[in-house]
């Protein structure tokens, strides 16, 4: 994979910001799009527009055939045993939300457990926490060590015959841990507990087979891999997704509505209520065409070479503490850290004054930034269209900011 071809294809990283070329290095928030993905989404609206599953004229024939070949696409991207079992939501959030409300909230009772880890993203940890609220289960949290990783021996000792569902991501948005989900799918299925797992940072950079992780839901987003904002997905066993009910109900996911009473629809269509994210479906579809061709194992390298990179180059600045595990096998493409006693947000500003973009803040992993002792990180995060010189532009930014920032470094 060539990283300086593959810039080429992304239309948005050919400018200035605040004078310098733009350095994108956040795009464990959200991924550029490559042209292919625009001119999809573009040909979509100016041909094929209508809506999907309903009419029998031939624009909304044309729209349906190609949301349902997004749907083929994306279950193939994932190796899913059928495209039946791949719902389209709004994203990981909607997924996630959807398995606590449509599933766990009516089949878990007082003294089931949901196991946890304390660096899950606020979107796998508050649904959680309400279905604990509403009934009764307890919520468990596994020990993570210094650096960010768990251990399958913990994982063990706290799943018990108790616990009915195991919900991780798959890469920690913040510490860019990679934590051994087949491994803790199978200590999760031998106490009779569910895996449920939050893809967000994993099915854009790596290979991801849900039948080989063994997994029972995953969920992640569109715009994190290239594709369009507002678009997502949730997998699930079929045998867990018929068992789910829908959280929202409208046109197109009923079977038969009576007066006082309706039925639903087979899966997929039972959770798609009302008019589904066609656009975004499409265009999502083209983004696994483009990953697909460019390579996953590809993708996956070139991250973790980058981290690497960056990891080695950032240990040359005194004062900046990095978080989370070394580089190798247990780290994706994201470095976290901070520059002395200086606030993110002052650090990430003047980054964006070099037309460097970070992401800073408690990345939405409040009880992660507690257990390390800080309100705030800078996150570089890596992708497919990053160079070393991207690097080492941030690391020349880095520098600016510690001459700036000299007195709060001391």
């Amino acid at each position: 994979m060539n990283s300086i071809e593959v810039r080429q294809d992304f239309p948005i990283l050919n400018q200035e910001v605040n004078g310098h070329p733009l350095v994108y290095l956040d795009s464990a928030a959200t991924s550029q799009k490559p042209r292919a993905v625009i001119e999809v989404l573009k040909r979509y609206y100016e041909a094929d527009n209508s809506n999907v599953h309903r009419g029998v004229h031939t624009l909304g024939s044309r729209a349906t055939e190609a949301y349902e070949l997004a749907r083929e696409k994306v279950a193939r991207f994932i190796n899913a045993p059928s495209p039946e079992q791949v719902i389209f939501t709004r994203g990981t959030t909607e997924s996630l939300n959807m398995i606590a409300y449509g599933y766990a909230r009516l089949q878990l009772k007082a003294g089931d457990e949901i196991v946890l880890s304390p660096s899950e993203h606020h979107s796998n940890l508050i649904p959680w926490q309400q279905v604990a609220k509403v009934t009764g289960a307890t919520l468990k949290y596994l020990p993570l060590q210094e650096d960010g990783t768990l251990t399958l021996e913990d994982v063990r000792q706290t799943v018990t015959p108790a616990t009915k569902i195991v919900a991780l991501a798959h890469v920690s948005n913040v510490l860019g841990t990679i934590h051994p989900i087949k491994e803790i799918a199978a200590i999760a299925h031998a106490a009779g507990a569910l895996m449920v797992v939050d893809g967000a940072q994993s099915v854009p950079h790596m290979p991801v087979d849900v039948r080989d992780l063994d997994v029972d839901f995953l969920a992640f987003s569109g715009h994190k891999m290239c594709g369009p904002t507002g678009v997502g997905v949730l997998y699930g066993k079929r045998k867990w997704l018929e068992a789910m009910e829908p959280t929202y109900f409208g046109g197109e996911m009923i079977d038969i509505v009576e007066l006082y009473d309706s039925t639903w629809k087979d899966i997929p269509w039972k959770f798609e209520g009302g008019t589904p994210i066609i656009a975004g479906a499409i265009g999502l579809g083209a983004a696994v065409d483009y990953l697909t061709k460019v390579g996953m194992e590809n993708i996956q390298n070139h991250d973790m070479r980058l981290a690497t990179y960056a990891m080695e180059r950032l240990s040359e600045l005194s004062d900046l503490t990095v978080y989370g595990p070394k580089p190798g096998k247990t780290r994706g493409g994201l470095v976290t850290f901070n520059l002395g006693q200086v606030h993110a947000h002052d650090v990430s500003t003047v980054l964006d004054a070099e037309g460097i973009a970070v992401r800073a803040g408690h990345h939405c992993a409040q009880p992660l930034m507690r257990m390390l002792g800080v309100i705030s990180t800078v996150r570089a995060s890596f992708y497919l269209y990053n160079t070393e010189a991207d690097v080492d532009a941030l690391v020349h930014g880095l520098l600016s900011a510690k001459e700036f920032f000299q007195h709060a470094i001391g």
